[in-house]
Order: structure tokens, then sequence, then C-alpha cells
């Protein structure tokens, strides 16, 4: 079939057509240059990628060396090379070993143009990097997912028992995909899920309210404005002083509390506004020894502090220097320790420490922060009184954090748990970005906490990725993103990100240029096309017209877990995840 070689271009090798054969089905197959050079055979790795009665067109894509196959043309054949087709164990060193069974290899696909072939790619090669899988809805990335899951387990001569993956699923759909997993033996899936009322579910989504740190807040509060961030640096301050009952802990309450009343006294007021505020604030925060009823001694006679703050017949408070002269006795200089440990506390906590901290700010006084400040209470105050308390209301006592995340990936039975399945599919868009966040960063400080780096790796798949991981406002508010943090810097601490996405080119551009590795199903959106053009400097135009054409199922894979830029077909998942198209011939007839 091939003859000699004809013309070497710049791209591309021209083989004389010997028996005048076309046959489209051999096209993008690949060939072999060979040529003895005295000391060894080179072997030159080709692709057909046209051909007629004359000719074959061929590309040159790498050349094995040492039994490894090196991708790049970095050298031409020479043209007294012999052609041939590639066999079988040179075709292993392009698209992977076909022993997907071992624990070093994770098989993908099938081949979508050698039949009975599996592409398969190194584990490490490509799950300890980031990942993206990108299509067009209706083309296959939940069933990729689902069966690149399944895969996993199913075809491994060695169960990862000590795997540990999250799933974020938006739309509750892979359980069905995910409940045959746990009939192999210690494989175990667990479930969380944002439906409150949902009964088929193992956990609710939770993170205690006393993980929260001024960053989480932030986000939670949807915070646009970063001058609020010390009043809620303050907040946390207070809830954990107001929280505790210790000697030390009473004596700052004192001195805060003195200080704040100190405030009001001076703000110019009238003497009903003081007396009100000052009441109001002493009936919610308060201690056994500053309260309304602690007692003012004066010359002659003893008066509560409550009484201390009636006005004379002028409208003034006539005892208001003996008022000030008794809080002043409570003010510490001493600094204050706000690390107290196994301290637990919840919203409704944090709530009233953010209201005292605005009123110990002056924000009362001060028009210009007031209706921010204000809206931080509405907005807590939302929190509070609806489901969305509950994702923070942790009702088993104190829990460290490392204990929190490893304790996730324990079942009932305090058997390993592979799998995470987290079901967002009961809560908006908005609060679903933040949830996803707040357990980004948790796992991330938690990760980066190991006194033996990267020593408990976490793999986390996010479903609709572009609907979260986007270019956003984090950065210029709390000084960074954290899907952007831990794709430049989670790899060290393992926790490795893949992003499932349908328009990549809503996903945050820091994300994309630190992924690895990438699964593309059919893409049509011009805007979408570009950005994966950008991906990889392997693609070519004609790779790029191959995306917009691929069936459902197949998915062009490219990145370092893969030696050529290669065509799988992703076998489907059993079961299915519940993510079908919809069939209206059958719902609208039957």
């Amino acid at each position: 079939m091939f003859g000699k070689i004809m013309k070497l271009e710049e791209k591309l090798v021209k083989v004389e057509n010997t028996k005048k054969i076309i046959q489209t089905n051999i096209l993008n197959y690949h060939v072999v240059f060979e040529s003895n050079n005295g000391e060894s055979i080179l072997k030159i790795i080709g692709e057909i990628v046209d051909m007629n009665v004359e000719s074959f067109s061929i590309a040159l894509i790498g050349e094995i060396k040492n039994n490894f196959f090196i991708p790049g043309k970095t050298k031409y054949p020479s043209i007294f090379s012999l052609c041939r087709f590639i066999n079988k164990e040179e075709l292993e060193l392009i698209i992977g070993s076909q022993d997907y069974m071992d624990k070093e290899n994770i098989y993908l696909g099938d081949s979508s143009l050698y039949e009975e072939y599996k592409i398969t790619a190194k584990l490490n090669d490509f799950l300890n990097q980031h990942f993206v899988m990108v299509g067009n809805s209706g083309y296959g990335k939940s069933c990729g997912v689902a069966s690149f899951l399944q895969n996993l387990f199913y075809y491994n001569n060695k169960i990862p028992k000590y795997a540990h993956i999250i799933l974020f699923d938006v739309y509750g759909e892979y359980r069905s995909a995910l409940a045959k997993m746990e009939t192999i033996s210690d494989v175990h899936v667990k479930y969380y899920s944002t439906g409150v009322k949902e009964s088929n579910t193992n956990e609710i989504v939770c993170i205690p309210a006393y993980f929260l740190g001024v960053d989480d807040l932030a986000l939670l509060l949807n915070i646009t404005d970063p001058t609020l961030l010390p009043i809620l640096e303050k907040t946390l301050k207070y809830v954990a002083i107001f929280k505790q009952k210790t000697e030390n802990s009473t004596i700052y309450k004192n001195s805060i509390i003195a200080n704040c009343l100190i405030e009001i006294l001076g703000s110019g007021k009238s003497a009903n506004q003081l007396r009100d505020q000052i009441i109001s604030v002493l009936n919610k925060y308060h201690t056994t020894d500053l309260n309304l009823e602690s007692q003012i001694v004066q010359p002659g006679y003893t008066r509560t502090l409550k009484q201390c703050l009636q006005m004379d017949s002028n409208g003034k408070i006539g005892a208001l220097s003996f008022v000030i002269e008794f809080l002043n006795t409570f003010i510490s200089n001493k600094v204050m320790d706000t690390h107290f440990e196994e301290l637990t506390y919840t919203m409704q906590d944090i709530y009233d420490a953010l209201e005292f901290a605005l009123i110990s700010e002056g924000i009362l006084n001060n028009e210009a922060l007031y209706d921010k400040a204000n809206e931080l209470k509405i907005r807590m105050h939302s929190i509070i009184n609806s489901e969305k308390n509950k994702f923070f209301d942790y009702k088993n006592g104190y829990i460290a954090k490392e204990q929190f995340v490893k304790s996730m990936f324990l079942n009932a039975n305090n058997e390993y748990v592979q799998i995470i399945n987290m079901n967002f599919n009961f809560i908006e868009e908005n609060f679903a970005k933040v949830l996803t966040k707040l357990y980004m960063k948790l796992f991330f400080d938690f990760a980066v906490s190991l006194k033996q780096r990267a020593s408990f790796p976490i793999n986390v798949i996010i479903e609709e990725a572009h609907r979260y991981v986007q270019n956003d406002n984090d950065i210029h508010v709390i000084g960074y993103n954290i899907f952007d943090r831990i794709t430049k810097e989670g790899r060290k601490y393992g926790v490795l990100l893949g992003f499932i996405t349908q328009r990549p080119s809503e996903l945050s551009t820091t994300c994309l240029s630190q992924c690895s590795n990438f699964l593309i199903f059919r893409v049509m959106h011009p805007d979408d096309l570009k950005v994966i053009a950008s991906m990889s400097s392997n693609l070519s135009n004609r790779m790029l017209e191959k995306i917009k054409a691929l069936s459902p199922g197949n998915a062009l894979a490219f990145g370092s877990a893969f030696k050529i830029p290669l065509l799988i077909k992703f076998s489907l998942p059993n079961p299915m995840p519940s993510s079908t198209n919809i069939s209206l011939d059958a719902t609208w007839y039957e």
C-alpha cells in the first residue's frame, strides 16, 4: 500500500499510494517511518490526514526512542525510510497500556479509531493534576463522569481503598450511577444533601458555624466592600469572648461592654436616646458584674445602674458622671486572647456578636457606614431565619477541622468512604456557589495544616463549574479566589480539582490555565472553541473541526496524561446517571 516518500513538506510527508486504493476508514491511522541509521532503528510516527489515488498525506507527530514515544515533530524521516502501519506494541506507547486492570493505570474508554483498543492513562499523570471536562449539554459529560468513576473502581485489580473523591452534584443526578459501587467489597459511597426534608440521604450538608472565619463570612454575606472586613474580625473576636465562661473572658466582656457604653454616652445624642440605647445594650449584653442592676455607690446612698440613668426635671441624666466613673472601673488594658480550645457557637451567636460589634464601632453615629452595616445584619438575619441555617447547625458538640474532614470519609460503621456525593440540587445557585467555596476553603486549610504534606489527598469534581468557578469579585474583597488559589497551590498539598462545564469561556481563566488534562466533548460555541484552541499547542485546526462534529459519548483527550490528542469513546455507565435527555415523544403521547 505504501510506496516511497515522494515529498517532505514543512508539516506533511507525501507517500506514494502504490495500490491506488482509497480507504477512508484508515484516515487518522498511525504509521511508522522506519530506517536504520547504522547504530539503531529510527522510528518516526505519523498520522494519515489525507489521501488520494496518487498519495497519502501524513502529519508527523513524534518518534519512538528506547521504547518510549516522544511527542512532537523533532525529526524528518529519511527519504529512503519504509512506511508501514503501526503495530500493537508501538500503538500502546501512544494510546496507553492495554493492561488497564493495573493499579497504575486508569481505563478511560475505548479508542474511537482502533477497534478493541482501550484508552488508558497513568493514574498519577491524570488524577495528580487538575483537569477539565467540556461539552455541550447532551453530549456525554455526565455519562463520562459516571463512567470514569465506575471504571476507576470496577477495572482495578486492587481497590483504591484510601481514595478521597468528592463530587459536587449540582442536579442530584449521580446517586443512581453510584448505587452499584457499594456492591464492590471495601468500596463505600457517602451521600450528603441540601434537601433538608429528603429522606433517602445519609447526611445533611453541614459546616459548623464556628469553622467560619472572616473570609467565609464575607462570602456568606456577599460583602463587596472590603472596608467592612474589620467589623467581621471584631464580630468573631466578640463571639469568642462572649461564649466563654472563664474569669479572664469575664474581664474582657466587662471591658468591651464598658467601652461600648462610654462610646454611646459620648455620642452627643439626647438623654432619652442615650438611656434607651444603654438599656437596650445591657438587656442583651451583660455579666454578673456589669448589668442594669449593678450597684453604683455614691456619697450617702447606693443606686442601681438603671436608676442612675433616670432623667431629672431638666431632662438630663443627673448621675451621668457617676455612671461614666463606674464604667471606667471595668476598662482593662490586658491584651485580649480570643483563642479558646473547643469553642462552639451558632449562627445566632455570630449575629448577636455582629450586632454588638456594630454598636461598639459607633456605626449608629456614622451615616456613611450605617446602611452598609445594617445590610450585613439583614443578610445574617435572613440566613438564621431560613433553612440555610441548618447547613451551619452542627449538633454534635465541638469537633476540630481535621477530625471533621476525616470523619466525612467514614461511614456509620467506621468504614472508609472513597466517594462523597454532595447533592446541591435543593438550594439556589448563589448559595450553592458560596457553600462550594466554603467547603473548598475547608479542604484546602485542612490539607495545608497536615504535618506530612499531601498525606491525605482529596480529588474534588465540580459539576457545572462555570456557575461557581468564575472570574468573580473575591480577589478584590478578601484578596483571593479560593479556586484560583487551589489550582495554583493545591497540588503540592494534595487538593486536586476536576471541572465539568458547558462553557469554558465563563470559567475562571486562572483555573483553566492551571489545568493539565482536558476531555472535550462536542462544542459548538465560537467563544468556547477559541478557549479550547488556547489550551494546548498540540491542537491543530483539524482537531478543532473534529470537536464540532463529535457524536455523543465521544471526546477528544489531551494534556500531560496523553502523549498526543486522542479520540475516546466513553462506554455508557451502568447504572446511568439521572441526566438523560428528555424524550418528548414519550412524554407527550404516552
